[in-house]
């Protein structure tokens, strides 16, 4: 099959299975384990941060450091399209005790000058806000990216008001290698980022927590709270460090497959499809037709060997990644030309 629905979907190369089996471990709650020491040490550096903490998930990293960064009762400033927003069961409040402030914007950014009225100070009536979010590349705005620049302009604002910022750059190296900048480079102007080995770098587990070395202190700290401490966590961190090694040049290769569809989706009738969003590896196309839900789509694309689901009665997103090849790209293509044309 060919899996457009995530590129979570993606299996572990030899090169990581091997890693995995060969992976010298210890205890990593007593900071033992030289494989995840090797790990946090070159993920800080390709973020240009003091330190980083593996953890599970991006869900759980992503809750690490909202609970390291505020406290229970505070506010958290975040789009309206956001991850941490839509699909993280609402940890935010459940767990960390946030309130959340989401904000509008194009392409899933936000405007500093929006960000900078939604920041409160603290009063008898309202909360003080403790944590500006960002996501890049976003999700739901269809895998784009922000830049270095318009991530200072937030960072300045939310710093003025002496408020950190969180990136959840999940798909970071994605943007770093579509704008053609360093990671570092747009994770240097906020606090913390976290990033995600199990999507398109296609390791089978994990994501880490990169950012000062007192925040990454206290991070570790609540990941413990959460039962997030591991002991021979090696295993985990062996295939994460051959995708950081081997994965990184060929995250272009996944951009352009994202393009080609892009490109024929566009031409379809029916198909309403922001040719400005499609700039990483993720399309999100809206289904306006008469004769066909998004849900008849996948269902037909289907029985030519193609997975993908609908996120509504008429959207559809598409995702690429690296178990997808450019013959595939072309089989994914003319099975659209078939059905929609």
């Amino acid at each position: 099959m060919i899996d457009l629905r995530s590129d979570v979907k993606t299996l572990p190369t030899d090169l990581m299975r091997r890693a995995i089996m060969e992976a010298e471990v210890g205890d990593d709650m007593a900071g033992e384990d030289p494989t995840v020491n090797a790990l946090e040490a070159e993920a800080a550096r390709l973020m240009g941060k003091e330190a980083a903490l593996l953890v599970t998930s991006g869900t759980q990293g992503n809750l690490v450091s909202m609970m390291a960064h505020t406290q229970p009762g505070q506010k958290i400033i975040l789009h309206n399209e956001a991850h941490l927003f839509h699909y993280e069961r609402a940890s935010l409040a459940r767990i960390a005790g946030l309130l959340a402030h989401p904000l509008p914007g194009r392409y899933g950014i936000m405007d500093p000058a929006d960000v900078d009225a939604a920041i409160w100070e603290p009063d008898l009536h309202r909360v003080s806000t403790g944590l500006v979010a960002l996501e890049n590349t976003h999700n739901r705005a269809g895998g784009t990216c922000w830049t270095a620049e318009q991530t200072a302009a937030v960072c300045e604002v939310a710093h003025a008001h002496g408020v950190p910022v969180h990136i959840d750059g999940a798909r970071i190296f994605n943007a770093a290698i579509a704008l053609g900048v360093p990671a570092a480079q747009l994770a240097a102007p906020a606090d913390s980022i976290t990033f995600c080995f199990s999507k398109s770098l296609g390791a089978p587990i994990g994501s880490i927590v990169c950012g000062s070395a007192e925040f990454i202190d206290r991070a570790r700290q609540v990941r413990k709270i959460l039962g997030g401490a591991m002991r021979q966590a090696g295993i985990i961190a062996a295939p994460a460090l051959v995708a950081l090694k081997h994965e990184l040049p060929r995250l272009a290769e996944d951009h352009e497959k994202a393009k080609r569809i892009a490109a024929t989706l566009h031409q379809l009738p029916g198909v309403q499809l922001d040719i400005n969003t499609v700039q990483t590896n993720i399309i999100i196309f809206n289904l306006k037709r008469d004769d066909m839900t998004a849900a008849d789509l996948c269902r037909r694309l289907s029985s030519y060997g193609i997975k993908a689901v609908p996120q509504t009665e008429t959207r559809i997103r598409f995702v690429t990644h690296r178990d997808i090849s450019f013959e595939d790209v072309d089989t994914v293509c003319s099975a659209l030309r078939d059905i929609l044309s």
